[in-house]
């Protein structure tokens, strides 16, 4: 576990920011300028707060007392820019991590190419690499200095959407596998939803919210932190069987939802992505109609967005959904808490497991 209570005055910002962050991916979240950054400099040591207590796994990095230099405190950290050394090859980058690790020598080298892709690589000069392999290779050399934790500073930034989801299922194979505390900086909630478990969302320089990534998204009072294109919920499903036409059915608390494409094998449990754009809202039966996924709710809470928005909050058994309507929609369906209506889902996202 991670754990932060920090304070910090910039010229014209104060940053004070504390959480505790359990093994897995943390996601911290927020606008440019919400101090993301700033923490995850604190954390490895490259910024020292005017204040702080910070330890990880119980072994204190930063108190009243103790300020541990950033090669002693076990961090690995992958920046947006990935710095990698340019006259070195692929090896010879993740060989240069070794050096800084603990006397057990960090992760097999053949274990972290295998694991990330780069075995085919190993030999090639970091020039002549793809910006979603320069990646790759930034996050292997951080596994070999045996880290306890991991910090990720937007190492997707700079990536186009294709190469940004080319990474990100190496990046769940990598928390799976070694139960590491991560520390995802991010203000891309897709990536967020899809990866992390727990969530840190900031605004200008304080904790806004801290929880469940599945509980914070489906918070309406959020939404406009969020945004709101981006603004939605992270359901629980599994995956049942796949169809002849291709679609395979998955099941949720308020019904069957129908997804393309490759997912985990039947029986697995997921989690999509559901948008509260993407979904509409009907009151009685339909007919005629070419959307496959429609899901039974129920009306929870209504909250204003904007001059002529509302969020609505629907209940599926203990989970929430949102979705986004105006408020002449709102009354022309009379949406009150309680209502029972049905969810129609223009778009569902596999966010991961």
């Amino acid at each position: 576990m991670i754990e932060v209570d920090l304070a910090h005055d910039f010229p014209g910002f104060a940053l004070r920011v504390g959480f505790a962050a359990p093994s897995g991916i943390t996601a911290l979240f927020g606008p440019s300028g919400s101090g993301k950054s700033s923490v995850a400099l604190a954390l490895a040591g490259l910024l020292r707060p005017n204040r702080a207590v910070i330890r990880l796994g119980g072994r204190v990095l930063q108190d009243e007392t103790t300020f541990l230099p950033p090669q002693a405190r076990r961090i690995g950290v992958v920046f947006q820019d990935h710095r990698l050394f340019p006259h070195l090859t692929v090896k010879q980058n993740l060989d240069y991590a070794r050096r800084f690790g603990t006397a057990r020598g960090g992760a097999p080298l053949a274990e972290v190419a295998d694991l990330l892709g780069l075995s085919a690589l190993l030999d090639r000069g970091t020039a002549d690499l793809s910006g979603g392999e320069r990646a790759r290779v930034a996050i292997g050399r951080a596994l070999m200095s045996d880290p306890a934790a991991l910090i990720l500073d937007e190492p997707f930034a700079a990536l186009d959407a294709p190469r940004r989801a080319e990474i990100l299922p190496y990046l769940e194979t990598l928390r799976d596998r070694y139960g590491l505390p991560m520390l995802l900086i991010s203000h891309a909630l897709g990536e967020v939803a899809r990866l992390a478990r727990t969530l840190v969302v900031l605004q200008a320089g304080k904790v806004a919210a801290f929880g469940r990534a599945e509980a914070l998204l489906s918070d309406p009072s959020l939404v406009q932190i969020f945004g709101t294109g981006e603004a939605g919920a992270l359901i629980a499903a599994v995956v049942g069987a796949r169809a002849a036409d291709g679609l395979t059915e998955v099941t949720t608390a308020g019904g069957p939802v129908f997804l393309a494409g490759a997912l985990p094998v039947q029986g697995s449990a997921i989690r999509l992505r559901i948008r509260a754009q993407d979904v509409m809202l009907a009151v009685g039966q339909i007919g005629g109609i070419s959307a496959l996924n429609l899901l039974t709710a129920e009306v929870e809470a209504l909250a204003p967005e904007g001059e002529a928005g509302m969020i609505v909050v629907l209940r599926l058994g203990e989970e929430r959904l949102l979705a986004r309507v105006t408020r002449r929609s709102a009354d022309a369906l009379g949406l009150a808490p309680g209502l029972r209506v049905q969810a129609i889902l223009k778009t569902v996202a596999l966010a991961g497991g």
